[in-house]
Formats: C-alpha cells, sequence, structure tokens
C-alpha cells in the first residue's frame, strides 16, 4: 500500500516510478516532475544534476564525512 516517491516496495523494480496518475514513467526526471507542485519550483531536464553544483564546498565536507566510514572503524 506504499507508493509515491518513496517507491512501491514490491519487489518488482518496474512499478517503482508510479505517478500519481499511475502512470509508471521510465526515468528519474519524468517521475519526480510529476510530483512536482506547478510553479513551486523549476522542471528537472533530462540529465540528473550535479548536487555539488548547487552547494559550493559540499564536496569536500561529503567527502571527509564520508571517509570516516570508509575509514578503518568501518571495515
Amino acid at each position: 500500500q506504499v507508493r509515491g516517491l518513496c517507491g512501491t516496495f514490491s519487489g518488482d523494480q518496474r512499478d517503482e516510478f508510479t505517478t500519481p496518475e499511475g502512470d509508471v514513467e521510465p526515468g528519474v526526471a519524468a517521475f519526480a516532475n510529476a510530483f512536482r507542485a506547478a510553479g513551486a519550483c523549476p522542471a528537472l531536464g533530462p540529465g540528473i544534476p550535479d548536487p555539488c553544483h548547487g552547494f559550493p564546498g559540499s564536496r569536500e565536507r561529503a567527502e571527509a564525512a564520508c571517509a570516516v566510514l570508509m575509514g578503518p572503524a568501518f571495515q
């Protein structure tokens, strides 16, 4: 009974991108745009944007945080 941006958890990946209208979108951008409120934010293009472009300096902070997870304490 789960659906939406969190997926259906049915074990069938073909229906994970089901829109509120019941359509199954083949790609991430079209799926995300189906949940977009008109005028609230720009529509996604065909490619997935790099999150580091919108937040300068984030890559370095993320890599430092991930280094802890990839370090010896978690091996």
